[in-house]
Protein backbone atom coordinates (compact mmCIF):
# COMPACT_ATOMS: atom_id res chain seq x y z
CA UNK A 1 0.00 0.00 0.00
CA UNK A 2 1.22 3.50 -0.75
CA UNK A 3 0.74 6.76 1.13
CA UNK A 4 -2.79 8.13 0.63
CA UNK A 5 -3.87 11.75 0.64
CA UNK A 6 -7.23 12.50 2.21
CA UNK A 7 -8.96 15.88 1.96
CA UNK A 8 -11.77 16.97 4.29
CA UNK A 9 -13.59 20.29 3.68
CA UNK A 10 -13.97 22.02 7.06
CA UNK A 11 -16.47 24.16 8.92
CA UNK A 12 -14.65 25.00 12.15
CA UNK A 13 -13.50 21.58 13.46
CA UNK A 14 -16.21 19.63 11.68
CA UNK A 15 -16.70 18.14 8.25
CA UNK A 16 -18.30 20.98 6.26
CA UNK A 17 -22.00 20.34 5.67
CA UNK A 18 -21.59 21.42 2.03
CA UNK A 19 -18.59 20.71 -0.17
CA UNK A 20 -19.08 23.89 -2.24
CA UNK A 21 -19.26 26.31 0.71
CA UNK A 22 -16.07 25.34 2.56
CA UNK A 23 -13.20 27.83 2.67
CA UNK A 24 -10.86 25.66 4.73
CA UNK A 25 -9.71 22.07 4.25
CA UNK A 26 -7.77 19.48 6.19
CA UNK A 27 -5.29 17.59 4.02
CA UNK A 28 -3.90 14.42 5.57
CA UNK A 29 -1.25 12.01 4.36
CA UNK A 30 -1.65 8.50 5.74
CA UNK A 31 1.37 6.23 5.41
CA UNK A 32 1.09 2.44 5.08
CA UNK A 33 2.18 2.14 8.72
CA UNK A 34 -0.74 4.31 9.84
CA UNK A 35 1.25 7.50 10.52
CA UNK A 36 -0.87 10.58 9.81
CA UNK A 37 0.52 14.01 8.88
CA UNK A 38 -1.98 16.86 8.47
CA UNK A 39 -2.01 20.38 7.03
CA UNK A 40 -4.73 23.01 6.88
CA UNK A 41 -5.35 25.01 3.71
CA UNK A 42 -7.45 28.13 3.23
CA UNK A 43 -9.32 28.87 0.01
CA UNK A 44 -9.82 32.48 -1.09
CA UNK A 45 -13.59 31.96 -1.38
CA UNK A 46 -16.09 29.09 -1.37
CA UNK A 47 -16.18 27.35 -4.75
CA UNK A 48 -16.77 23.76 -5.83
CA UNK A 49 -14.58 24.36 -8.89
CA UNK A 50 -11.79 25.75 -6.70
CA UNK A 51 -12.12 22.79 -4.35
CA UNK A 52 -11.85 20.35 -7.27
CA UNK A 53 -8.78 22.20 -8.57
CA UNK A 54 -7.14 21.93 -5.14
CA UNK A 55 -8.01 18.22 -4.92
CA UNK A 56 -6.41 17.48 -8.28
CA UNK A 57 -3.38 19.74 -7.81
CA UNK A 58 -2.54 18.14 -4.44
CA UNK A 59 -2.94 14.59 -5.78
CA UNK A 60 -5.73 13.73 -3.35
CA UNK A 61 -6.86 10.09 -3.32
CA UNK A 62 -9.91 10.37 -1.05
CA UNK A 63 -12.38 13.17 -0.26
CA UNK A 64 -14.42 12.89 2.94
CA UNK A 65 -17.25 15.43 2.84
CA UNK A 66 -20.80 16.32 3.76
CA UNK A 67 -23.20 17.08 0.93
CA UNK A 68 -21.72 17.32 -2.57
CA UNK A 69 -23.54 18.10 -5.80
CA UNK A 70 -23.91 15.11 -8.08
CA UNK A 71 -21.99 16.87 -10.88
CA UNK A 72 -18.88 17.28 -8.71
CA UNK A 73 -19.23 13.81 -7.19
CA UNK A 74 -19.16 12.24 -10.66
CA UNK A 75 -16.36 14.54 -11.83
CA UNK A 76 -14.13 13.49 -8.93
CA UNK A 77 -14.98 9.81 -9.42
CA UNK A 78 -14.13 10.21 -13.14
CA UNK A 79 -10.76 11.62 -12.05
CA UNK A 80 -10.32 8.48 -9.90
CA UNK A 81 -10.78 10.23 -6.56
CA UNK A 82 -12.73 8.20 -4.00
CA UNK A 83 -15.57 10.25 -2.47
CA UNK A 84 -17.03 9.35 0.91
CA UNK A 85 -19.97 11.72 1.25
CA UNK A 86 -22.80 12.58 3.62
CA UNK A 87 -20.47 12.54 6.63
CA UNK A 88 -21.41 14.63 9.67
CA UNK A 89 -19.14 15.09 12.67
CA UNK A 90 -15.69 16.13 13.82
CA UNK A 91 -13.15 16.11 11.00
CA UNK A 92 -10.45 14.39 13.08
CA UNK A 93 -12.91 11.69 14.11
CA UNK A 94 -13.78 11.10 10.46
CA UNK A 95 -10.08 10.92 9.60
CA UNK A 96 -9.43 8.43 12.41
CA UNK A 97 -12.35 6.29 11.24
CA UNK A 98 -10.98 6.37 7.68
CA UNK A 99 -7.53 5.27 8.90
CA UNK A 100 -9.22 2.42 10.83
CA UNK A 101 -11.20 1.49 7.67
CA UNK A 102 -14.51 1.95 9.50
CA UNK A 103 -15.77 5.12 7.78
CA UNK A 104 -18.59 4.74 5.29
CA UNK A 105 -20.81 7.16 3.38
CA UNK A 106 -23.64 8.54 5.49
CA UNK A 107 -21.91 8.14 8.87
CA UNK A 108 -22.97 10.56 11.61
CA UNK A 109 -20.08 10.86 14.02
CA UNK A 110 -21.56 13.06 16.73
CA UNK A 111 -21.91 11.28 20.04
CA UNK A 112 -24.91 11.71 22.32
CA UNK A 113 -24.84 14.98 24.21
CA UNK A 114 -24.86 14.64 27.95
CA UNK A 115 -27.43 16.73 29.80
CA UNK A 116 -28.55 18.32 26.54
CA UNK A 117 -32.17 18.46 27.66
CA UNK A 118 -33.77 19.48 30.90
CA UNK A 119 -35.39 16.59 32.69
Amino acid sequence: MRTKRILIPLFRDEVAPRFDLATEVLLAEVSPGGEVVTQDYLLPHPSADGMCDLILSKGVDVVVCGAVEEEFYHYLRWKRVEVIDNIAGQARTALARYVDATLKAGDILFGPKEDAHAR
